[in-house]
């Protein structure tokens, strides 16, 4: 599986799915206007990733903004990386946040608390 790399445009972030490593990033803003044909590729990317997973996979989520439509598929891809947790592929969720940014902060605290997640968060001073 070739590794999956979408250039950070000004409404969309950086993403990188990086197979060999078992690493997904997710960096920036995502306010794209169409957030599902956007994330689809991304998401199908995972699935096909998780047919072959390494040991333990790492997801580094750094956004500045998300908008509401962007978190719905989020929301989509903590689903299918519970899923996984749960059937024993062992990952770590890094959440970055800017040191003031509490909408950042408390959207990954609810993604910890809904999914039961291994959650670390990692503030980031600007």
């Amino acid at each position: 599986m070739e590794i999956l790399t979408i250039k950070k445009e000004k409404k969309t972030p950086f993403i990188e799915l990086d197979p060999a490593r078992g690493v997904l990033t997710i960096e920036g803003r995502s306010i794209p206007e169409n957030p599902e044909s956007f994330y689809d590729v991304v998401y199908s990317s995972m699935e096909r990733y998780y047919k072959s997973p390494q040991n333990l996979t790492t997801y580094n989520f750094q956004f500045e903004y998300i908008n509401s439509g962007s978190s719905k598929f989020i929301l989509r891809f903590f689903h299918l990386i519970k899923k996984q947790y749960d059937e024993g592929n062992d990952c770590i969720v890094n959440w970055y946040y800017e040191e003031d940014d509490e909408n950042i902060l408390d959207l990954g605290k609810h993604y910890k608390n809904t999914f039961k997640l291994p959650f670390k968060f990692i503030e980031i001073y600007g």
